[in-house]
């Protein structure tokens, strides 16, 4: 495909290249990824001010979004990416694997400091959802901090830059400035913009308030290194969006993957000249099952096979920093495995049963309401309380999608629907995910792509 940039994002790509270190606090939807690759391309290839670039993302961005971003696009599909993941030895041979950008997950970046230390390689680091970086307490922040003047540039990218409140801000601005307008330590950050607000009996604080004018004054402090920008400001996007989001399969959950659904397409009668309607559907629904992660056997019990999809969802909630997500799952082990998951979080997670919760739903006491698509595809409105989807689980039968998606996105929504996909790569998934967005006849092309895998499979090619 050929980019053509939107005006707002020609100017965060002249940003990039202009100022060192800077931050893209952009909404969902406005192609953070691929202006930053832009700007990437830009600064090695035709000012030569970059040598090598490290992008720090969440493990499942790290292992696929990407790669699959700067291969999108017919500019950057020159670009040499190596993925630091794995294990050590793994992340090793790949930091020596000659690229353009390297990319780990967060949760290695005190190991990447600590195996460099001085001898620090990369003269330019994108900060992927930069909100990770936080707290100021953060092994994570501290590692990359520590190494900040090695790093001749910095871009951090993330559409929520203060979750929690503005004091998530001093972090973030400390990576790109050493403390130069918001301060060299926390404790004078928070003394300057905040004042107590509860104190114990024992009269010691325990949280904190911003002062009068807080926000317009930090505001002023960092609007020369940050550029934040609503979808709903800054372009005209669609009544309703699509995000396919890669999900990488591990070696041992793609092997595991590849033998079941070949064992699966072995036991196909050999002089069955064409597969019946009836055995495409358990076909694809058993591979659809495997790409989710699990698998229910011939007496219903429950085998789970990966964890990838799950870890990936997790992550997508994460980035959405508290925003509500209607998730829709296919499997009742999906919802099993997605309720397990989401123990322990604070947020307020219901299944979709009653029209009590419908109507908590829409008054936002809910943030992840979970539903098969069959039990509300029709009739709902669950317009009013949020404007996010999530498809852990992917159907074929494109009504049933197309409905699904109108429980959001309809008469009195206020905000820009955005339809989130989980596509494992290498799976069944691909291929739904392809007829869906054909709009027409899905189900054959579902069914003459599962002949096409089948062939493949019993000729010895795949």
């Amino acid at each position: 495909m050929i980019f053509k940039p939107h005006a707002y994002q020609q100017h965060c790509i002249d940003q990039i290249i202009r100022v060192k270190k800077i931050g893209l606090f952009l909404d969902m939807g406005l192609g953070k990824t691929i202006t930053t690759l832009t700007a990437i391309k830009e600064l090695k290839y035709y000012r030569f001010l970059v040598r090598k670039v490290l992008v720090i993302a969440p493990k499942k961005v790290a292992e696929g979004t990407w790669t699959r971003e700067k291969d999108k696009w017919e500019h950057t599909k020159m670009l040499r990416v190596s993925p630091v993941l794995g294990s050590q030895t793994k992340r090793v041979r790949a930091l020596n694997t000659p690229a353009d950008i390297y990319i780990i997950n967060r949760e290695n970046v005190v190991w990447l400091v600590d195996y460099y230390k001085n001898d620090w390689p990369f003269d330019m680091v994108v900060v992927d959802e930069s909100s990770s970086f936080k707290s100021h307490k953060a092994k994570r922040f501290k590692a990359l901090a520590s190494i900040g003047s090695h790093i001749d540039r910095m871009v951090e990218l993330t559409g929520t830059p203060s979750p929690n409140g503005l004091d998530d801000l001093w972090a973030q601005i400390f990576l790109l400035d050493g403390g130069e307008r918001l301060g060299k330590r926390y404790t004078q950050f928070r003394e300057r913009y905040f004042q107590p607000d509860k104190r114990g009996a024992d009269g010691m604080v325990y949280s904190y308030e911003a002062k009068p004018g807080t926000d317009q004054a930090i505001l002023n402090r960092i609007s020369d290194i940050c550029i934040s920008m609503k979808a709903e400001d800054y372009l005209q996007l669609p009544d309703i969006t699509y995000h396919e989001i890669p999900v990488v399969l591990d070696p041992k959950a793609l092997k595991a993957y590849q033998e079941l659904e070949r064992e699966m397409v072995l036991q196909i009668p050999e002089d069955e000249e064409e597969i019946s309607v009836t055995s495409a559907a358990a076909l694809s629904n058993k591979l659809l099952q495997l790409a989710n992660g699990a698998l229910y056997d011939d007496d219903r019990q429950v085998h789970e096979i990966h964890n990838c999809k799950i870890e990936a969802f997790l992550e997508l909630i994460e980035s959405l920093q508290g925003k509500p997500a209607l998730v829709f799952y296919n499997y009742k082990h999906d919802r099993e495995r997605i309720l397990k998951a989401l123990e322990g979080s604070k947020l307020r997670i219901r299944e979709l049963k009653t029209p009590q919760d419908e109507d908590d739903w829409n008054n936002r006491k809910i943030d992840i309401l979970l539903t098969h698509p069959a039990s509300s595809a029709y009739g709902l409105n669950l317009q009013q309380g949020g404007n996010h989807v999530i498809w852990f689980g992917l159907t074929w039968n494109y009504e049933l999608y197309t409905q699904a998606n109108k429980r959001l996105h309809r008469q009195g929504q206020m905000e820009k629907v955005i339809i989130h996909h989980l596509v494992c790569k290498g799976t069944r998934d691909e291929d739904v995910m392809y007829a869906l967005e054909q709009k027409d006849d899905v189900q054959n092309w579902v069914m003459e792509s599962l002949k096409a895998r089948i062939r493949a499979i019993k000729e010895g090619k795949v």
